[in-house]
């Protein structure tokens, strides 16, 4: 076991996480892991040993093993680990130089496309809506839980699509057919497949809801919301800050690069599910 001080500042009270890290592949040099909703990528603010990094560094028992990318704390899906220090350049120059093929899937409103007032949105199969590229301008300040997008170069670009599997949605959709005979407003979902050509913070996430399309189970866009569970004093220790039951739609689907050590093609697939919350109402993303 490599033995290294972590300089981390002292964390009472971390929320637990309770969904554990399911390895997609490991071998000498790197470390692929399907990373579950709400599990941080790294260390950060209130969560420490409740991170896939701190999970990983104690279960192959190496403080070397480093993270190439970095995945938000609410979306699910693959990540890839560095163990071997003398390579972690090599690695982390793949997602830097945008040399990684990356595939997202998220579920969203079946609703007409909005155009934004600021950013370039074009269908690239016209006449076809889809699919579409989205470009433009985000910001995000510092301290601040949002970012917006703004006039000026686009430094974000998205291609959307219609993933050719909607199995996550049937269900949903079927209910909600069902109940128009009560004069229920039809609110319809689609699975939608994303691929980011930048990686500005939250553009997945700004990118539909830009358009009109706000991700399921997104608490901060279009709209921050507080959805915290209930404890007791006695479950203090325990007590998490998120609302488990409403996970962000949106996973890291796919993964896909030459590996820069022995030039093979590398593709990693998430195995975690897309899930429509039942029942369905229509003012998920009101």
């Amino acid at each position: 076991m490599q033995t290294h001080e972590h300089r981390h500042r002292w964390v009472t009270h971390e929320p637990a996480i309770p969904f554990p890290i399911r390895i997609l592949y490991a071998d000498d040099a790197i470390i692929v892991v399907d990373k579950p909703h709400f599990l941080p990528t790294t260390p950060r603010g209130m969560w420490y040993r409740s991170t896939a990094l701190m999970r990983l560094r104690e279960q192959f028992q190496d403080d070397l093993i480093t993270p190439a990318h970095r995945l938000d704390r609410a979306t699910a899906g693959v990540v890839l680990f560095v163990r071997d220090p003398s390579l972690r350049g090599a690695y982390q120059m793949l997602f830097q130089n945008r040399q990684v093929r990356k595939r997202y899937e998220c579920i969203a409103p079946a609703a007409i496309v909005r155009q934004p007032r600021c950013g370039a949105t074009r269908s690239l199969n016209p006449p076809a809506v889809f699919p579409i590229l989205r470009e433009s301008r985000i910001i995000k300040l510092r301290g601040t839980l949002q970012a917006f997008e703004s006039f000026g170069e686009a430094n974000s670009s998205t291609i959307i699509s219609l993933s050719h599997d909607q199995r996550a949605v049937l269900e949903a959709n079927d209910r909600v057919l069902a109940a128009q005979g009560r004069h229920v407003p039809a609110s319809l979902w689609r699975v939608y497949s994303l691929q980011p050509r930048s990686g500005k913070t939250h553009q997945l996430r700004v990118h539909m809801n830009s358009i009109g399309l706000p991700i399921v189970g997104d608490d901060l866009y279009p709209k921050i919301r507080m959805r915290t569970t209930q404890s007791t004093e006695a479950d203090k220790a325990s007590t998490s800050l998120d609302d488990f039951a409403h996970p962000l739609q949106l996973v890291a689907r796919t993964l896909e690069f030459v590996d820069p050590i022995n030039a093979e093609l590398r593709r990693f697939e998430s195995q975690i599910p897309l899930e429509m919350p039942l029942p369905v109402t229509g003012d998920d993303n009101a």
